[in-house]
């Protein structure tokens, strides 16, 4: 399809390219990786024409057709989004109109017979040419395109321009999926999509029947879209078959060898030159000396790729919180007219991991904001835990920053003594490297600042963390320290991220939010989305077994007997030791009643343990390589965890009432 022939690029004594061969095939998949400053981008527009090489060619068939997606800067004004989206078809448009134009004039009476046979033939072509070009179902399609990347009907009637830089590229992408050039050049495509529009856009590219080539530090979408990886490095194009998992595999393979072979390079270039050295001025030794010098010459040294340090980090020891750490109850929240909780009730405990999730705009960030403490709920009541310390990362945080300190001087301030020997370590680790430390935050850009926010929240000592998208801008190996550090993380975590990857490595519960309210999902991000995708089943496992509510259960109280401390109408009075008997019989019916709470308490205690050891076991096996390799065994896997969790929540709601009525006869004694 398109071939890249001795291809040079440099930007002044920079050389990105250097006589590059490399060709992309009709149905090719490929992700284009490789570290910042590589020239992915710069690749990815000299293949859409937007630049051209120095030297060397780009082949490129005359019928191919190229749609190029830039990671931001697009802007759409003057038309509805749907109309926007509708241009993508703009042949077909005209085919449209000029039907409707001819409709019109067969209309009149007045036209004479032979133009009226030439418009009907026309007509008749114009009709055949739309439907074989399925124009017909052209609203249906962008319709169906604009509701996967988020757009509600309302939205698609709405003037381009008043949707915000995120929302203009979402509207970029549907006229260039719509349009299905035979090329689809997507830079950093999920950026600007929460994870229900990124699965669907996912899907959609896995089908799509032309060539795809993607930039992406979503590790997830191109574990699942690509079929093929191009490593952008030391000035040259490497390709790797398969996924972005197995690229790493193979990569790492290959840098090892090639590594050795470099060791070995050096070990046989320094034992000629210490024979050169040794023996230059023996003139029985000239010939070899000069020929070694010549076999100096011959050697092209192999160039290894600088070796980036693995980072491992552990986030500040702090104060263990209480089992609650943050409640909210009642809570409503609204911005004028648009109302965006109306009765909000989330208990977060010690050890959650919470993944937050929905559609751009229902809320999530307002959460996060009630949670942290940032903004507080209009109506209702935000309940902080004993001994919390929480650490929150916003989406603005990167403007929060002080621009006149430096970028070390921004992770030193406040962070505790013990960690600034690790200031350094963690600096590199989010591509902050030698005099890089002392540039001024006021000069950095707008990647730089959220990485440097990012690193300085991981020096503060907390036991609990709200983030929210803590992973823009960070390139793949600067998530892998912070999903790293985060695993290990002892406190409690609440965060929104539309990495999936990021999601499933970390979240244990799942909130969804919109509508006006957060309904709560115990296990993990795949099980979400197949609670989502099997509702009857999940339907009938509710109706097999309902969840009692949370009320005191029914408890049969003890009941006198004829012979108790109610005496008979027309009975005498009794006296004060028959009235000291009666008393002693109704404290032993009452004792007895709470041995025998006591006893169903313990009951349910080992029962919820067992049940708990239980999750924790399916919990490990779901988390191991390989799990969803078995689809069917996956999905009985899922079900029995689920129906575990709703056992368990059952079980606990009839704990606290047990708990509860048990508590009633020593607060009445």
């Amino acid at each position: 399809m398109i071939q890249l022939s001795g291809l040079t690029k440099s930007f002044g004594d920079r050389v990105l390219f250097d006589r590059v061969t490399w060709q992309i095939g009709d149905g090719d998949r490929v992700g284009l990786c490789g570290p910042n400053g590589a020239g992915k981008t710069t690749l990815l527009k000299m293949l859409a024409g937007l630049e051209e090489p120095d030297s060397g060619a780009i082949v490129r068939p005359a019928h191919l057709t190229i749609g190029y997606l830039p990671q931001d800067g697009l802007a759409y004004s003057g038309r509805t989004v749907f109309d926007e989206a509708a241009s993508a078809f703009q042949p077909l448009l005209d085919l449209k109109a000029e039907m409707h134009d001819i409709e019109a004039r067969l209309s009149d009476a007045g036209v004479p017979q032979g133009e009226h046979d030439v418009m009907l033939a026309r007509y008749s072509d114009l009709q055949d040419r739309f439907r074989l070009a399925d124009g017909y179902n052209m609203d249906l399609r962008i319709a169906s395109v604009l509701r996967g990347l988020g757009f509600s009907q309302a939205d698609a009637a709405r003037p381009a321009e008043t949707f915000s830089g995120g929302w203009q590229m979402r509207i970029a992408l549907a006229k260039l999926l719509l349009g299905r050039p035979n090329l689809l050049l997507l830079d950093e495509p999920t950026n600007h999509l929460d994870l229900e529009a990124r699965n669907w856009l996912e899907e959609y590219l896995g089908s799509y029947p032309y060539a795809v080539i993607l930039v992406s530090h979503d590790r997830y979408f191109l574990d699942t879209v690509v079929t093929r990886i191009t490593d952008v490095n030391l000035r040259t194009l490497t390709d790797y078959t398969g996924n972005y998992s197995t690229y790493v595999e193979q990569r790492d393979a290959m840098l090892e060898r090639l590594r050795q072979s470099k060791r070995e390079q050096d070990e046989e270039v320094a034992r000629i030159r210490m024979f050169i050295d040794r023996f230059r001025y023996q003139a029985t030794k000239a010939a070899q000396v000069q020929s070694r010098i010549k076999l100096l010459e011959k050697v092209v040294p192999i160039e290894v790729p600088p070796e980036r340090k693995r980072i491992h980090f552990t986030f500040p020891s702090c104060a263990k919180s209480g089992r609650v750490v943050l409640e909210l109850k009642h809570a409503r929240k609204a911005y004028g007219p648009v109302v965006v909780f109306r009765d909000l009730s989330l208990h977060i405990e010690r050890g959650d991991r919470i993944a937050l999730v929905g559609p751009n705009g229902a809320g999530k960030s307002t959460l996060m904001r009630m949670l942290s403490g940032e903004e507080a709920p209009d109506a209702g009541a935000r309940t902080l835990g004993h001994q919390v310390v929480t650490e929150s990362f916003a989406q603005d945080e990167a403007v929060r920053l002080d621009p006149a300190l430096t970028v070390y001087g921004t992770l030193e301030t406040g962070s505790p003594t013990g960690m600034v020997p690790a200031i350094r370590t963690i600096l590199g680790g989010f591509l902050f490297s030698g005099d890089d430390v002392y540039k001024k935050v006021s000069v950095l850009s707008g990647g730089e600042r959220t990485r440097l926010a990012v690193a300085r929240m991981l020096l503060r000592p907390s036991n609990t963390l709200l983030l929210d998208e803590p992973t823009n801008h960070l390139d793949l190996d600067s998530k892998d320290v912070l999903l790293e550090a985060l695993e290990d993380y002892g406190g409690t975590l609440i965060f929104v991220s539309h990495d999936r990857y990021f999601v499933e490595r970390l979240a244990t519960k799942i909130v969804e939010i919109g509508h006006g309210s957060a309904v709560v999902y115990p296990g993990t991000y795949p099980e979400f989305l197949w609670h989502k995708e099997h509702p009857e089943q999940v339907t009938r496992h509710e109706a097999q077994g309902p969840r009692p509510k949370r009320l005191k259960p029914e408890v049969q109280s003890p009941q006198p007997s004829t012979h108790g401390s109610q005496p008979k109408a027309q009975g005498p009075k009794p006296d004060a030791r028959e009235t000291r008997k009666q008393d002693e019989a109704e404290r032993r019916r009452k004792q007895r009643a709470l041995d025998s709470l006591q006893k169903r308490i313990a009951e349910l205690e080992s029962r919820i343990a067992e049940r708990e050891t239980q999750i924790k076991e399916i919990e490990a096996s779901m988390a191991s390589t390989g799990f969803y390799d078995d689809r069917a065994a996956a999905t009985a896997t899922i079900g029995r965890h689920q129906a575990l969790m709703w056992e368990v929540g059952d079980l606990m709601s009839q704990w606290e009432a047990l708990q509860e009525h048990a508590s009633e006869p020593a607060s009445e004694s």
